[in-house]
């Protein structure tokens, strides 16, 4: 055989990295892990890497590419000087720790979990062109209510809202709270009011005094306001479709009879895995909201209860009977 031919007996890092798919810098750091035992050096006072080497680095190379973690090939690999022998009893054995049975049980958890994920990704990809907006990235549970809207009659500023809604109280408030822009969108005139009583809201700022007596005239006015767009709701059969949300809500995601609920009387479930409760998603979100403003929604709520109040305590319109 041509000289040129015969392999060499130790190739440097470079080589080494080059032969086996990664790159220097790997190599060192599979050193400084202990996941590769440390060559000899040659009169040059550099690594030189022989075939038991090389073998081993080949092993990382395929587990790496199958999502084995570093330290989960660690532990697969038995102590000792890295041969092809002690490589493949690690891999089938376990000696050195958990196995690489264990470890491909956990890693297949893994992919399970990340390929779950993905799906949901792609999904909302596909909802995202379909809508040809962000709405599509919100849950389906939202956009299923909203998705046969004229096209342009949402605003950026509704889907702001939502996204808002769905992350404190989960796909189901926002799915209730989608009524409220289902409305506004197919309702100009209602959307034009909306438009007035928010910007005299916006108007109440640092300047404005908490006892204003603009903050009860807007209060007034958002609470007519909101009588009206929940009448208008009812009249277009909305509140049917709420009634039957929960219905749909509850077969799409049954709640373990032994979980209770949170702090805001959602079960679980309702809201984002993993996310915090209502409570604390509340004091976690901030809105720039001046003493006057704060006082006119808290007003306008008062104006809403009392007058909740007031239907439950008038009595039936039935003759009575003269006495």
């Amino acid at each position: 055989m041509h000289s040129s031919f015969i392999s060499p007996r130790q190739v440097k890092i470079g080589d080494a990295a080059a032969f086996t798919g990664t790159t220097p810098r790997a190599i060192r750091h599979y050193h400084e892990i202990g996941l590769l035992p440390e060559p000899e050096r040659g009169g040059d006072n550099r690594r030189r890497y022989g075939y038991e080497d090389m073998i081993r680095l080949l092993w990382i190379r395929k587990m790496a590419d199958a999502g084995i973690a570093l330290d989960d090939m660690r532990a697969a690999f038995t102590t000792g000087p890295a041969s092809a022998s002690t490589a493949s009893a690690a891999a089938d054995t376990g000696d050195g720790g958990e196995g690489i049975a264990g470890i491909l049980e956990r890693l297949e958890e893994t992919l399970a979990e990340q390929e779950a994920e993905l799906r949901r990704q792609r999904t909302a990809v596909q909802r995202m062109r379909t809508e040809g907006s962000r709405m599509g990235l919100l849950s389906d549970f939202v956009t299923e209510r909203l998705k046969n809207l004229p096209e342009g009659s949402l605003r950026q500023a509704d889907l702001d809202t939502l996204l808002v809604t769905e992350r404190i109280f989960g796909p189901l408030g926002a799915a209730f709270q989608a009524t409220r822009f289902i409305v506004l969108a197919t309702h100009p005139a209602l959307r034009e009011e909306s438009d007035r009583i928010d910007a005299a809201e916006e108007a109440l700022d640092d300047s404005v005094a908490v006892d204003d007596p603009r903050v009860e005239h807007i209060a007034a006015e958002r609470h007519a306001f909101e009588n009206t767009l929940n009448a208008v709701a009812e009249e277009s059969g909305l509140d049917k479709d709420e009634d039957d949300l929960f219905a749909v809500w509850e077969t799409l995601h049954p709640a373990p009879a032994e979980d209770g609920e949170d702090a805001a009387g959602l079960g679980p479930g309702r809201r984002e895995p993993g996310s915090m409760s209502a409570y604390e998603a509340i004091g976690k979100m901030p809105y720039d909201l001046s003493p006057a403003r704060l006082r006119c929604m808290e007003r306008a709520v008062e104006l809403s209860a009392q007058g909740t109040l007031a239907t439950e305590d008038t009595p039936a319109t039935e003759d009575t009977p003269a006495t």
